[in-house]
């Protein structure tokens, strides 16, 4: 949008900067050269705070030109905004943090739990969470063994349902990962290194790759379970082989740009973060004995640091802020904090805590706490982000996953349970609760939240409930 108003202040806005209120285009041309908040393809009012600031500025102007030409540009300006503007949905949220950033939402639940809009029933097996656009609904199920991917508009109905291959029958059965929506594509690799590239309006698929063929990669005990990571033009993937440990391929076409032998272990069940430095960028992920990075433009092997379980399983994403790195694991593991070089070449170990111990549930980060579940303990614990330290903890809604939206955390228990916590200074208060009504098997997909709405996914069911608190 920035480049957009630069060019269009170049020309459409010159004959403006020759009259006497020239300061005013200079002002907008530096505004959008800043990032100024209201020049964000996001922002829906864009168009109606140009025209107010215009018609507090340039009030002379208006004289001069007529309102038929502002207005044609006002129009303009809005369409590009909207072809800029980027739709993504992922794992654990935009930042794959587990914090979605909503407000507006209720503050506490009826009895039976808030309002059930919609549920769609015939998604078949799996742990797949919803991954949710502003026009659609992504998700991913197994039917009679066979792996589909769903589509659907956002009152539940089915716009499209897709085969992509064989999925997981041997033990905890169905579909382990989450679609990654970019833009227009759509892409989910599968427990047996089946990865695909659809596109979002009809399914078709753009193209695909076999990780464990093409990429001398290695499956593992529960299947590969990696929900995909997504940045700049690259598509970051763990095959966990000796020789393309992990690779970075091209998004639009399944092309390789780089592989790296990594550390030559097996991966972990894990989803990688990207980190940002301002001498390089990283990418973190924990493999099957160790947590590692690799430079994110080369794939050089930059550092690893062990972080072992008994089975080898480390599926929750790992958490960077300030210079630290968070990652913990669960079977009674729990978790580490390591400090990172200004350089990102190295990691040194700062604690350790056996207490927060996650599965599979994952973790947020609010305010200087980790809030999360233990798996061995089965409580839901705050710990201290710098020392590492139990600040409180309850039984109630643990183990399962969380997320945190407008002050308040979701819990999804694995009991079917889901529920409001308010974290205090020094406890936990559940705030409302209710059981999950439908689906099957385990309660282990993530809740999601967009739009004031949440999404449950159990089994063979996605359940949407209205969550507006007005």
């Amino acid at each position: 949008m920035v480049e957009f108003i630069s060019r269009l202040n170049k020309a459409s806005f010159m004959c403006y900067r020759k009259e006497k209120n020239s300061n005013y285009w200079q002002k907008i041309n530096l505004m959008a050269n800043s990032g100024a908040p209201w020049l964000c393809p996001g922002n829906p009012c864009f168009s109606d705070q140009i025209k107010h600031y215009t018609e507090l500025k340039i009030n002379n102007s208006l004289k001069l030109y007529s309102m038929k030409k502002i207005i044609h540009l006002l129009i303009v300006m809005t369409f590009f905004t909207g072809l800029t503007a980027q739709d993504i949905a992922q794992w654990r949220g935009p930042n794959r943090d587990g914090i979605y950033k909503e407000t507006g939402l209720l503050k506490k639940w009826p009895d039976a739990g808030p309002k059930l809009l919609w549920h769609f029933d015939e998604l078949g097996d799996g742990h797949s969470s919803a991954a949710v656009t502003s026009n659609a609904i992504y998700t991913a199920g197994m039917i009679n063994g066979v792996g589909y991917i769903f589509a659907l508009d956002l009152t539940g109905k089915l716009l499209w349902k897709k085969e992509y291959g064989a999925e997981w029958t041997e033990n905890w059965n169905g579909v382990r990962s989450t679609p990654l929506v970019y833009k227009d594509k759509l892409y989910l690799m599968s427990a047996f290194g089946k990865l695909v590239c659809l596109n979002t309006k009809d399914g078709a698929q753009l193209w695909s790759l076999d990780i464990l063929k093409d990429y001398d990669g290695r499956n593992i005990q529960w299947g590969l379970t990696e929900n995909l990571l997504i940045d700049d033009n690259k598509l970051y993937v763990t095959p966990g082989g000796v020789i393309a440990n992990i690779i970075a391929i091209n998004k639009d076409s399944g092309k390789l740009i780089w592989k790296s032998k990594g550390n030559g272990q097996k991966t972990g069940y894990c989803s990688p973060i990207v980190i940002n430095l301002a001498k390089r960028k990283l990418i973190v992920t924990q493999m099957e004995g160790a947590i590692m990075a690799v430079d994110a433009s080369t794939g050089a092997f930059l550092w690893q640091h062990e972080q072992t379980n008994q089975w080898a399983v480390h599926p929750n994403v790992p958490v960077y802020s300030n210079g630290s790195i968070y990652c913990t694991s669960g079977y009674g593991k729990g978790g580490l904090m390591l400090k990172l070089s200004d350089d990102g070449a190295s990691v040194t170990e700062i604690w350790r805590d056996s207490s927060l111990d996650p599965k599979i549930g994952g973790v947020v980060l609010l305010n200087g706490r980790l809030y999360g579940s233990g798996d061995k303990t089965r409580k839901l614990y705050c710990i201290d982000w710098k020392t590492g330290k139990e600040v409180y903890s309850t039984t109630s809604l643990a183990p399962g996953n969380i997320i945190f939206a407008d002050g308040l955390i979701y819990a999804y228990s694995e009991s079917g349970n889901v529920g409001i916590i308010q974290p205090g200074n020094d406890a936990f208060t559940v705030v409302s609760s209710f059981k999950v009504p439908l689906g099957a098997n385990q309660h282990w997909a993530h809740l999601v939240i967009n739009n004031k709405r949440m999404y449950v996914r159990h089994g063979t069911s996605l359940m949407v409930y209205d969550i507006a608190a007005n």
